[in-house]
């Protein structure tokens, strides 16, 4: 498989890029790999890039997108932060992804189990993971069951998954309402807002 090409780009649709990440996910929940040679894709993006999807996913060393995707060199621009959450400087640079250099879908792709999203749950406090934690806290607080406050936690692992799909949910919000640029791009079906989350069980990838 060939890195992808300004033509190749070019064909691309919001649909279509959604496509390809999930027919690359069942690639990789069935072992398999697209034949693809890396270091001629370093040739072939050394003068330029052309990726079809931009992809917010968490630090999580269990959850690398271009693995979980089965996309190679050039494909996908990767933002990675601790509870998959937005901020300005992730805005700009999902604005340059797609706006700049023309990408077609944004992923916001969280995960069961998720660290960030368990310190948020247990209100962990920690240097500079304090501010960080105290951005997805939110998603802590609209998820409304159980109301019981002891099971309320991260050891309660159900009730994290739940704040974790809220979270992903609330970031894509976000997304829309602090990006003009990409709510405009959007509304106007130049690309495509999602989420999804990853199951670290058997590495299955569910769309919203």
């Amino acid at each position: 498989m060939k890195a992808h090409t300004k033509e190749t780009q070019a064909t691309m649709t919001p649909a279509k890029a959604l496509n390809f990440l999930q027919e690359g996910n069942q690639r990789f929940q069935n072992n398999l790999k697209a034949n693809r040679n890396l270091l001629e894709q370093v040739n072939d993006t050394s003068e330029g890039q052309f990726p079809f999807a931009t992809i917010l996913s968490c630090i999580d060393s269990r959850v690398s997108a271009e693995l979980v995707f089965d996309q190679g060199l050039g494909d996908i621009f990767s933002i990675r932060i601790a509870g998959n959450f937005s901020n300005e400087d992730i805005l700009g640079s999902m604005e340059f992804a797609c706006k700049l250099a023309a990408t077609k879908l944004v992923v916001v792709l969280g995960h069961t189990s998720c660290g960030a999203i368990k310190g948020a749950c247990d209100h962990a406090r920690l240097g500079n993971l304090t501010a960080l934690i105290n951005k997805i806290e939110p998603a802590v607080d609209a998820v409304k069951e159980p109301a019981d406050e002891s099971l309320r936690n991260s050891k309660n692992l159900e009730f994290v998954d739940k704040v974790s799909e809220k979270n992903v949910l609330l970031t894509i919000d976000n997304i829309r309402k602090n990006s003009p640029v990409l709510a405009e791009m959007e509304d106007n079906g130049e690309i495509k807002i999602v989420g999804a989350m990853y199951d670290i069980s058997n590495g299955e990838v569910t769309f919203y």
